[in-house]
């Protein structure tokens, strides 16, 4: 994976403030153009006068600016349209329909309606070829139809076009919405271009996560005014600069790691520094145990509860315990189907970003130190998983930490528990599993206390193995999430 960043993108401030930010030069041609063509806004304008609209074009929809009379650049775009985040290829040439130069109408006083000037420009022409054909042996009944349509379609068609490429973006109009869209699309622009040349995971998805919040937010403005829809927005706009936030820290780590790599070339590649000292870390992952602590599914007394923390507090020392594939570490081995990691392990830059660092701050809300908690339990959380798609892509970050332990850039816990034991920690706090006993000939159900009993068991063994050194989340963490004081 190519990680380097040679240059750093500009502030999101600089973006959009005014036309065509990164080519001044393009502003001023549309500015003539406008002067010497249109219609440009002065103190004698009317709510009636139809002012020359500019578009400014992006990866991610466009802008609409106007052309003040007074030479100044406007700060405030007339219309801001978005483009929907799965955007095919058709859908995008739509963009460039809606962005076109607007047509230009022939002005009649004694006619209602202004005709296109193409469409009378078609109807001419197709007149004159209407008139050519039947000259030479076309029937009338063919040609007539032929004429008149020609300057219809002219006029009508690209309405109709018009229409249909609307349903793939959003548009919004107003002063307010419009400077708020304006400071979000901003941010975004900032990520999209941090991602671009770059193929680093969490650079493309912190890119692919602030179109979606821009087109949320124009949707919502669409249907609501910025008073009446401000917890959405404000909710929105938080999570764009967390995202812009975690790009700017991922270029300026970066640029660190690589100053560090031409200082000294002649330094040869060994463990990565964690909370051991230099020399001092073994050349050898820590070892796990061949077998696993749990022989079966021991049922234990419920330990007694302690109380819980303020849901507003991070605990920084938790645990996340989940199952995966089946994998044997070596041959004549037991295999490994569940894994513990550090809850810092999420905020590895080798792990699917913003969504790792999105799991942490869930996961360390209001929990009690030292406590394991289970992946079942955040679906849980998450009104019975129905609420992941908008903390992030669990199974993804999954597989990456699985990764990193296989890697050993992080230390972990790797447990085979027994299928009853693993089957439990994989439904939620308050679920029973049921398994059929043939001695007995009936079913045994197994619920919230086997449950705590096996997460106990799996404590224990975690509290022998962190007793000399806690487990190392990896080196090069991402911040966590901030959070309003």
């Amino acid at each position: 994976m190519t990680d380097t960043l040679h240059t750093t993108p500009p502030p999101a401030a600089a973006h959009h403030r005014h036309p065509f930010t990164r080519d001044p030069g393009r502003w001023e041609k549309e500015r003539i153009r406008a002067l010497r063509t249109g219609h440009v806004p002065g103190s004698t304008c009317s709510d009636a006068c139809q002012p020359v609209l500019v578009h400014e074009r992006t990866s991610w929809g466009w802008l609409t600016w106007t052309v003040p009379g007074d030479g100044t650049l406007p700060e405030v775009p007339h219309q801001i349209g978005v483009l929907t985040p799965i955007a095919t290829r058709t859908q995008r040439l739509a963009l460039r329909w809606l962005t076109r130069r607007p047509a230009q109408r022939i002005s009649l006083d004694t006619v209602p309606g202004s005709p296109r000037f193409s469409a009378a420009a078609v109807a001419l022409i197709s007149l004159v070829v209407g008139l050519f054909a039947m000259r030479h042996g076309v029937p009338i009944d063919v040609a007539l139809p032929a004429l008149l349509l020609a300057p219809l379609l002219a006029e009508h068609l690209p309405g109709r076009l018009d229409a249909r490429a609307r349903e793939h973006v959003r548009s919004v109009e107003g002063d307010s919405a419009c400077r708020y869209l304006q400071r979000l699309a901003a941010l975004h622009t900032s990520l999209v271009q941090a991602a671009a040349g770059n193929d680093r995971y969490e650079l493309r998805r912190s890119a692919e996560i602030g179109h979606n919040l821009l087109w949320d937010a124009a949707d919502l403005l669409q249907t609501q005014d910025t008073r009446s829809a401000s917890a959405g927005l404000i909710g929105r706009e938080r999570l764009m600069l967390q995202l812009a936030h975690q790009v700017a820290q991922i270029i300026e780590r970066t640029a660190t790691e690589e100053s560090a790599a031409d200082a000294d070339q002649t330094r040869e590649p060994g463990w990565p520094l964690g909370p051991y000292p230099p020399g001092v870390r073994p050349t050898t992952p820590r070892p796990t145990p061949s077998t696993s602590p749990l022989k079966g599914t021991v049922l234990m007394p419920q330990s007694q509860p302690q109380p819980e923390s303020s849901p507003a507090v991070r605990t920084p020392d938790v645990y996340l315990l989940f199952a995966h594939e089946p994998y044997y570490p070596g041959p004549g081995t037991q295999e490994i189907n569940t894994t513990v990691v550090a809850a810092d392990s999420l905020r590895h830059p080798q792990v699917r970003q913003p969504d790792g660092v999105r799991i942490h701050d869930l996961l360390t809300q209001g929990r009690q130190s030292g406590e394991i908690v289970p992946l079942a339990t955040l679906t849980h959380e998450l009104n019975g998983g129905a609420d992941w798609p908008t903390v992030g892509d669990w199974e993804g970050v999954t597989s990456d930490l699985v990764q990193l332990v296989h890697a050993g850039r992080c230390d972990a816990l790797s447990l085979g528990l027994p299928e009853m034991a693993r089957g439990l920690l994989c439904t939620g706090p308050h679920s029973h599993v049921r398994a059929y006993d043939a001695a007995a000939d009936d079913f045994i159900a197994y619920g919230p206390a086997e449950r705590a009993a096996v997460l106990a068991e799996v404590d224990v063994f975690l509290a022998s193995l962190v007793a000399e050194q806690d487990l190392w989340p990896g080196d090069g963490l991402l911040a966590p999430l901030t959070r309003p004081v």
